[in-house]
Formats: structure tokens, sequence, C-alpha cells
């Protein structure tokens, strides 16, 4: 292309006519954003603490960021643009939703999954794209597992974190894991999904005489150890960057990356789980969390780092849901912050030109009901 382009600058014919241009299949080409789909598109921002693109199936990673790369407000969040080919329009799209669904991707919320559901979705399939798509056929935006795919998840990130345990230990590393001479309680585990405002999950596991690991998960919603659901898992191959196991016996290969946990920040330990066409985030719960960690309630937070343009509220003033309190800059946007609740501001603590980061409070409100509330709000 590039050579025909000098040509034609140099004043000679194009090289080739209409009659010269054939089709070879069907090609797609999606663009990886950092970017919230069920926040309505908003920028994302954050470290890749996670990114290995899959090798198979093969397609064209054209990407500039790798694991570490920082993803500010300076410059346009795109992460890659990702090309598949296929003999067929049907298995183009598949190929690429696999890659997708595969690739090790953590730290900085994505398109991803919402790129795959719209990939695999029928009307995407019978070339029913118009501009509309979106608004007609709502692609899910997130991968929402089942049950017992979520258990298969939890037991994966709770048994890589035993096999750690066990190959760092410092005495009797000879041992086999969960050995014990006496009746003990159940190893354990509590894990909660980043960004979900479900209930941490208790994961209990016990190694077997032969080998094998007896599993019980006690659901969000259950109120005994009696409700606990149990599974049975078996580990092939355990390394620092992922675990090769059998839950009740689905075979899966997951990798696995870890991120040190900040206590003074009240957030534990995170694993990046990538099976089952997605990466899931896991924080491990710490069992006490550091006085004055705790996070604020009743607090308009930033959804994103950005320039504070304007303030619009004053402490004492009364507000009501929906209004306008702050005007946020980010990413080139201007975005107004809403009060969640009808209430009274108690504290402002932002001036404009202050420059914030993700989550930093804005506002302190006081709901009217008087009971604190931990939401924000945003208009984009």
């Amino acid at each position: 292309l590039v050579r025909e382009q000098l040509r034609i600058a140099a004043g000679e014919p194009l090289g080739y006519g209409q009659n010269d241009v054939t089709f070879d299949g069907h090609a797609i080409e999606v663009r990886l954003y950092a970017e919230d789909p069920s926040a309505g598109f908003l920028p994302a921002t954050g470290t890749l603490e996670a990114w290995e693109p899959a090798d198979e199936p093969a397609v064209r990673w054209d990407t500039g960021v790798t694991a570490g790369s920082v993803v500010g407000v300076d410059f346009d969040p795109m992460l890659a643009k990702v090309v598949a080919h296929g003999p067929t329009r049907a298995e183009a799209a598949g190929r690429l939703a696999l890659a997708l669904e595969r690739m090790h991707l953590g730290g900085v919320t994505t398109n991803r999954d919402f790129l795959a559901a719209t990939l695999r979705h029928e009307a995407f399939l019978a070339g029913d794209t118009t501009t509309d798509f979106i608004e007609r056929h709502t692609p899910a935006t997130t991968m929402v597992h089942d049950g017992p795919t979520a258990d298969r998840v939890a037991t994966t990130a709770a048994l890589w974190i035993q096999g750690r345990n066990r190959t760092n230990a410092l005495v009797q590393g000879q041992a086999p894991s969960g050995w014990r001479n006496a009746r003990l309680p159940d190893q354990a585990v509590t894990l909660a999904r980043v960004g979900s405002e479900d209930a941490p999950t208790a994961v209990r596991y016990r190694s077997e005489r032969d080998g094998t690991f007896s599993v019980s998960i006690t659901q969000p919603d259950s109120r005994s150890d009696d409700d606990s659901v149990r599974h049975q898992a078996t580990i092939y191959a355990w390394s620092a960057t992922g675990i090769d196991l059998a839950v009740d016996g689905i075979r899966t290969t997951a990798l696995i990356t870890a991120v040190t946990a900040d206590e003074l920040a009240g957030r534990g330990e995170v694993l990046h789980v990538t099976m089952a066409n997605t990466t899931t985030s896991l924080e491990t719960v710490p069992r006490f969390n550091l006085p004055g960690t705790e996070a604020p309630t009743g607090g308009l937070t930033a959804p994103m780092p950005g320039k504070v343009l304007d303030v619009l509220a004053a402490a004492g003033d009364v507000v009501i849901a929906g209004q306008a309190m702050v005007v946020l800059e980010a990413m080139k946007m201007e975005h107004r912050m809403t009060a969640p609740f009808d209430g009274t501001v108690a504290e402002v603590r932002v001036t404009a030109g202050d420059q914030v980061d993700n989550g930093a409070v804005l506002m302190v409100i006081e709901p009217a009901d008087g009971h604190p509330m931990g939401e924000d709000g945003a208009d984009g």
C-alpha cells in the first residue's frame, strides 16, 4: 500500500486494476479499550497488573502496552487493536472472541467482556450491525458466571494460594500440603470479587490421603456451614503463574497473577484468575482491618482521575438526589458528579483546579434519613 502511495505521488499510475482485487474470507477488528461499558463506557485508569495475549487462536495484536503499563488521563485509553481472519464471518468472529476470552488481563477495567459478547451475539453474526446495535440488542457488558463456575474459579484461586504457601514454607517443606497430626479445622481463605457488591465467599479446603482436596464453599447468602457447597479437586501442576487442576471432574488450566496486599489502603492481596472465558479479579479479605482504613461512608467520590473544574455546592447546603455537585474534567470530557441521595453537605474536600485520583472523596453528604451510604454519582 505504501509503495503504491509513493508511486502515485511521483505521478505514476496505479499498479493494478479493479479486476485484480480479490476477496479471501472475512477479517474483523476490535479495539480493546480501558473503559467501563457498565458505566456508559467512561474511560478507566490504572496499572495493567496482568497483560498476556493468548497464544491461540492465532490473531493479530497491535499494541504498545505490557504488564506494568500505566493507563492515565493524558492519552487515549486504547490498549490494543486485535484482528482475526477466517473463511466465514462466523469463524472470524468466533476466533476473535476466543482470543479475547483467553487473554490474561487485570488491573484496569476494560471492554473485553463486552467485545466478546458482541462478537458472539446472534444479531452481529447475522450482519445486523447498524449504529444502534447496542441499544437494540444490549450485549452483556461484563461476564457473570453461574454458581458452579464461580465456585470453580474460587476453588482455583484458593488452591493456587495453598500451593504457593507450601512452596514458600520454611518448615517441613517436604510435608504434603495440608498435612496435620490432629483433628483441626480446614484451611480457609475468604475471597471477594473486585468491583462487586456481593458479599465475600469463604473457601475451606482439606488435603485427603489420596492427594486430592475436599473443598467447601460458603455462599454469601448462607447462614451456616451446613449450607456449604462441597467440591472435590485434584491438582496436576502448580507454578508461580498458574495452576492445572480438575474441580468436580472439570479440568482447567488457569493463569494467575498475584498483586501484593496494601494494608494501609485496607486492600488485601488481589489475584487475577484467567479461566472460564474471562479474567476474574479476587481480593483476599484480610482477617483484621487496620484502624483508619475503613472506606468513607456518605462520600461523593471521583469515578476516575481528573481535574476539578467547578464546585457547585458548599458545606451546609441541602441537596437532592441527582443534583450536580462537582464538575470534573477527565479524558478531555466534562463529567458532572451528582448527589447520590437527598441530604446535607457536611464537608467539601476539593476546590476548583484540584487534581484528584480515582476514588478520591470530593464531598461528604449526610443523608436526609440519617443513615450514611457509600454511594457516588456521575453523569457523563
